[in-house]
């Protein structure tokens, strides 16, 4: 397990590089918010859906590493078991490098880094990590990357990366676009109540009015202030029904700096985050 002091300087270091990179020109590609693509412009962003072999999600957040761009999704999303198979430790993914269909790309994307995959490998032991660590990221194509904008639909975003979790009752904000609503995004936006932490911090419960239903999953999820809090992971049954887990953005972006992805940044919204708007879902 990565040590959460680990995570929370990864974070502090993350925000404090992006910012850096749109001054001074830091990895000028994916950097610098001028290189963006503008938001009504833009046909990649986060919630648009991934599809690979194996079925489709939604997308959470933009990232960048030196020039290469991403966009992330669930680990779970490339599973290759049951729906209840959600040990990522010992649960079957599909292998790096798989191509991934990216809604408004022109070029299919590559499985990058599967959380899954990288506990496998490093022969993880921590029960959390485990059962919650449920992250991986797609490179886009070279093509893609002038496609591209890291402002999550309707809420702006994300300001920076969640290092301290999200205490129970704070607000929390997502959007996803699950294929089962067959292009309506009404109910794409969602807010409601954290109901707290759990799992040793790498997880945390959501209750929205319409919960993230099947290909929600992989959504993004910001805290009350905008900040990147987490991954939409899977469907909770208690302590009330039709409730959210999702995975803590802080320690799984720690895993993934210790665990082949170094120097990994979130990309910053281009356009302020505003929660004062009608939760729709």
């Amino acid at each position: 397990m990565v040590p959460r002091s680990v995570g929370r300087r990864f974070a502090a270091v993350a925000v404090a590089l992006a910012a850096l990179g749109s001054l001074v020109g830091l990895a000028p590609d994916a950097g610098s918010a001028s290189r963006w693509a503008s938001v009504e412009a833009a046909t990649i962003h986060p919630g648009v859906v991934s599809a690979s072999p194996v079925g489709q999600c939604s997308t959470n957040f933009v990232f960048f590493q030196g020039a290469e761009v991403f966009i992330g999704q669930a680990a779970h999303c490339t599973g290759l078991g049951e729906v209840t198979d959600t040990n990522g430790c010992d649960a079957g993914s599909l292998p790096l490098g798989t191509p991934i269909v990216i809604e408004g790309a022109s070029q299919p994307g590559t499985l990058a880094y599967s959380s899954w995959l990288a506990m496998q490998e490093a022969d993880e032991k921590d029960p959390n990590a485990c059962a919650f660590n449920d992250f991986a990221l797609v490179r886009l194509h070279p093509d893609d990357r002038s496609r591209v904008n890291p402002t999550m639909p309707h809420w702006g975003g994300p300001t920076g990366v969640n290092w301290s979790g999200t205490r129970a009752l704070s607000a929390v904000y997502s959007y996803g676009s699950s294929p089962l609503r067959q292009g309506l995004t009404v109910l794409s936006p969602k807010a409601g109540p954290s109901l707290g932490s759990t799992g040793g911090g790498w997880t945390h419960l959501v209750y929205t009015l319409t919960p993230g239903i099947p290909g929600d999953s992989g959504s993004g999820m910001l805290d009350a202030t905008g900040k990147a809090s987490g991954v939409l992971s899977t469907l909770g049954i208690t302590p009330l029904p039709a409730t959210n887990y999702f995975t803590d953005m802080n320690l799984a972006l720690g895993y993934a700096d210790e665990h082949g992805m170094p120097g990994l940044l979130l990309a910053l919204g281009t356009t302020p985050f505003n929660p004062n708007q009608l939760p729709l879902g």
